[in-house]
C-alpha cells in the first residue's frame, strides 16, 4: 500500500468560470489558473502522483505548456490515473476536503463525488469529499481564494 497527500490553492478572478471537482458552479468568479484553476482535481493529481513516486501536477503538466492553457482539469485527472494504472496500481480510496469560506460548496457536493470518481475510474463509492471554512481567518476566510487537501490510498497489483 502506498498514501499520497495533495495540496493546491488559488486565488480567486472575477469573470472567469468556477470549476471544482468538474463541476461548474453558478458563480460569477473563477479561480486564477493556467488552466480551469479545479484546485480540487489538482489536490487529488498530486495525492496520486507522490503516492506513485510519479513526482507532482506541475511537472507532469507545466504551466509554460500551452497545450494545458485553460484544459478541462478532469481530462488531466484521467490522464493521471492512467499512469497510475501503467505503474502497477490501483487506487483503493481518495478523501479530500475543500478549504473555502465562498461559495457554498454544500449543493455541489454529489456531484463533485460522482464526477471525480467517473474520470478517476472508481466506484464512487471509493471517492468522498467535504467542505469546511476557516472562520473568517486567513487567505481563504478573507475571500481571496480557495485551497484544497486530499490523501489517497494506492495499491500494487
Amino acid at each position: 500500500m502506498r498514501i499520497g497527500h495533495g495540496y493546491d490553492a488559488h486565488r480567486f478572478e472575477d469573470g472567469k468560470k468556477m470549476i471544482i471537482g468538474g463541476v461548474t458552479f453558478d458563480c460569477p468568479y473563477g479561480l486564477m489558473a493556467h488552466s480551469d484553476g479545479d484546485v480540487l482535481c489538482h489536490a487529488i493529481c498530486d495525492a496520486l502522483l507522490g503516492a506513485a513516486g510519479l513526482g507532482d501536477i506541475g511537472k507532469l503538466f507545466p504551466d509554460n505548456d500551452m497545450t494545458y492553457k485553460n484544459v478541462y482539469s478532469m481530462l488531466l485527472l484521467e490522464k493521471v490515473c492512467e499512469r497510475i494504472r501503467e505503474k502497477g496500481f490501483e487506487i483503493e480510496y481518495i478523501d479530500s476536503t475543500l478549504v473555502a469560506q465562498q461559495p457554498k460548496m454544500a449543493p455541489y457536493i454529489q456531484e463533485m463525488r460522482s464526477t471525480v470518481a467517473r474520470y478517476a475510474g472508481i466506484p464512487v463509492e471509493r471517492y468522498n469529499v467535504k467542505a469546511t471554512t476557516e472562520e473568517k481567518m486567513g487567505f481563504t476566510g478573507r475571500c481571496e481564494g480557495i485551497s484544497a487537501h486530499a490523501v489517497c490510498i494506492l495499491k500494487e497489483n
